[in-house]
């Protein structure tokens, strides 16, 4: 495809003409760099969120609740997808990521790029939160429940993230054929996950939200849980999506997997 020059206005001037269309060219399918930086900031927002309100809560004592601390991830996940979904197919986390390659709605070489840009912004949100409250990031991080065990933990993990897997892999598939109005479903099952499931594992469902504030704050206790647990239940619900609809590839699952910069569609035949 052939790169459209824009043209810079006053505000670029001085600036070397290269430049300006690598910055300015939105629609130049060259661009990964575009879809790299929305997992980036994607994931440091969603962190910012589901750590920040642990963090908030201990340095703010009684001003935040449970219900309102595993609320919030829900509806910021549903609006980023709103509102960053087309560009790199708002993943935010590992285990979407990795679901979408098993499914073939993603394409592979593309997975690790995403997966070190959605790590370096769980730390960064991490870290971040941590400077600004002076609390350790270790209270917005994910740990078993002192009454249950690490396994109880994992199965609870591996559950939680198969629905969700579940959720996002079926809305975003030509089956059903929902487009953006998958958001809320996505969003709702998060907050509902975290509503019933959280006094027990702390609903995670994605191993760089955990990772992020346990490094940034030191402490691994019983971190295999919710590295092991999302992996298993995203492998299970791939399997799933494969009894429900079959393979994948299709043009509805890689747009929404991959968004709409330079998307690779490997059974362009399927809805």
């Amino acid at each position: 495809m052939a790169q459209t020059l824009v043209t810079p206005h006053v505000g670029f001037s001085g600036l070397p003409k290269e430049f300006v269309a690598e910055v300015t060219g939105f629609d130049n399918p060259s661009h990964e760099w575009r879809r790299v930086w929305s997992e980036f900031f994607g994931t440091f927002l969603l962190v910012m969120v589901a750590a920040g309100g642990g963090m908030m809560a201990e340095a703010f004592p009684g001003q935040i609740s449970r219900s309102a601390a595993v609320v919030a991830p829900g509806l910021m996940v549903m609006a980023m997808i709103m509102f960053m979904g087309k560009v790199s197919g708002a993943h935010f986390n590992p285990a979407v990521s990795l679901g979408f390659a098993l499914r073939g709605d993603f394409p592979w070489r593309r997975v690790p790029a995403y997966l070190i840009a959605q790590l370096a912004g769980a730390l960064a949100a991490a870290a971040l939160i941590q400077s600004i409250v002076h609390v350790s990031a270790t209270y917005g991080a994910t740990y078993p429940a002192h009454s249950v065990t690490g396994w109880a933990a994992f199965v609870m993990e591996a559950l939680l993230t198969l629905g969700l897997l579940s959720v996002i892999l079926g809305t975003a598939s030509g089956a059903q054929n929902i487009g953006i109005i998958g958001a809320l479903a996505v969003g709702a099952y998060i907050a509902l996950a975290g509503l019933w499931a959280s006094p027990l594992s702390g609903a995670s469902m994605n191993p760089f939200r955990s990772l992020g504030p346990d490094i940034i704050g030191n402490d691994y206790r019983a971190i295999w849980v919710y590295l092991a647990g999302p992996i298993v239940g995203m492998l299970i619900a791939v399997g799933a999506a494969f009894v429900l609809r079959g393979s994948g590839g299709g043009v509805a699952g890689s747009l929404a997997a991959q968004g709409s910069l330079d998307p690779e569609i490997s059974s362009p035949e399927k809805p």
